[in-house]
């Protein structure tokens, strides 16, 4: 088996134009802080969080004497370009960079370079008072999407060099509704590319496919048709210690659009964004129904699913078997589906009872319609059920139209 090239996912970066309002909307209705910035004379780098989830957003400066969120003079820093991500120049808001933590940046470049990737910066050390930290950045096959390696095991700082440390405002989201880390990516990839986005990163850095449905054909992947859906999806994960599925491995799932599938946010996706991409990020949470409710009230919107979604009278046992309120996740539009895989603890309390999940997506977060979040909360549930896939893509789709 292929040794360990990483230790597990660090942040993912964002590219969008000065005055941008995706910071202060991350802030403001979904709950994240921004905790750490950096300015340089042509961008700047604001990083949110909220638990483990962690936003790099790289900003284009505006002309001087153009309001964009505040920062104090004393945040600044003239270094020129950009750290830790290359200086994109993308046509259109994204979000491209996929940060890994490692433990030997020279040595695991060296690895990928072997195996044939475009390494795009090489390793780079840099330091300020807290110690520091050494990365490079690696070109994936996925479109723009690249993948900073990054070495902090030297650092003691709250973040990274560079950046200076924000003081927080009061929290203002629950804490029963806490997010807690990233749960999946997931790339719009063109038709008949998945099975290469696949094979890149099981050679290079050794993902592992896993199954998201009892119909995910190890070949071919979870197909979805039908009633205007054509869909396929595979996804990979990897994991540093084990080979058991765990809630806090990194994830990808990998979608296209099948053949007769016309007009559908897949390639719509593909079209706006110039090419394949990240299509949206699942943020994992323990209470979705708080979350969501949190999030709304500041001014967050989600896609809700046609109301017929809640009526089906299978649908409606499902959720009554689940001892969820029907009544909440209708206001929401949270969607739930127990046809899906599961593990985990045998032991506990209700450990007889049927895995299931609920999920619910977010708008888009940008004036082109190529990236939203998704709010995922995960019952012993492992893989994706049908019936959500289904009711997310209508939505979308009227969402479109």
């Amino acid at each position: 088996m292929m040794s360990a090239l990483l230790n597990g996912l660090c942040h993912i970066g964002f590219h969008v134009p000065g005055g941008q309002q995706l910071v202060n909307n991350l802030v403001d209705k979904f709950g994240f802080e921004l905790f750490a910035t950096r300015v340089s004379d042509s961008s700047r780098q604001l990083a949110v969080r909220r638990g483990d989830a962690v936003f790099v957003v790289n900003e284009k400066l505006k002309p001087v004497g153009e309001d964009i969120l505040p920062i104090s003079s004393s945040s600044h820093c003239k270094d020129k370009g950009i750290l830790y991500d290359v200086d994109l120049r993308h046509t259109v808001s994204t979000a491209s960079n996929v940060c890994f933590e490692t433990e030997d940046v020279p040595v695991v470049s060296q690895i990928l370079e072997e195996r044939g990737c475009q390494i795009l910066i090489p390793p780079t050390t840099v330091a300020d008072e807290g110690g520091c930290v050494t990365y490079s950045v690696v070109k994936s096959i996925v479109g723009n999407v690249t993948h900073t390696l990054l070495d902090r095991s030297q650092y003691r700082g709250p973040f990274l060099p560079g950046f200076q440390i924000v003081e927080c405002a009061p929290k203002k989201f629950q804490e029963s509704g806490e997010v807690t880390h990233f749960d999946h990516i997931t790339y719009a990839c063109p038709q008949g590319n998945t099975q290469a986005v696949l094979n890149w990163y099981k050679h290079c850095f050794g993902f592992q496919r896993f199954l998201i449905h009892q119909e995910d054909d190890p070949a071919e992947g979870y197909r979805i048709q039908g009633a205007g859906v054509g869909l396929r999806l595979i996804a990979m994960r990897y994991n540093r210690n084990s080979l058991t599925l765990r809630d806090q491995d990194c994830k990808f799932v990998l979608a296209e659009s099948l053949p007769e599938q016309k007009n559908n946010q897949v390639d719509s996706f593909l079209k706006q964004h110039g090419g394949a991409g990240i299509q949206h990020v699942a943020l994992y949470t323990k209470d979705i129904i708080s979350t969501a409710a949190t999030m709304v009230k500041s001014g967050a919107k989600f896609f809700k699913p046609p109301l017929s979604y809640y009526s089906e009278k299978n649908k409606t046992q499902e959720i009554q078997q689940t001892g969820q309120d029907i009544r909440l996740l209708k206001d929401y539009g949270i969607l739930l589906d127990a046809g899906v895989g599961g593990q985990g603890d045998n032991s506990g309390p209700g450990f007889h009872e049927k895995p299931y999940l609920m999920q619910i997506f977010t708008e888009p977060l940008f004036t082109e319609e190529t990236f939203f979040l998704e709010l995922i909360e995960r019952c012993r549930a492992t893989g994706f059920g049908e019936g959500n896939v289904r009711a997310l893509w209508k939505s979308i789709q009227d969402h479109m139209n």
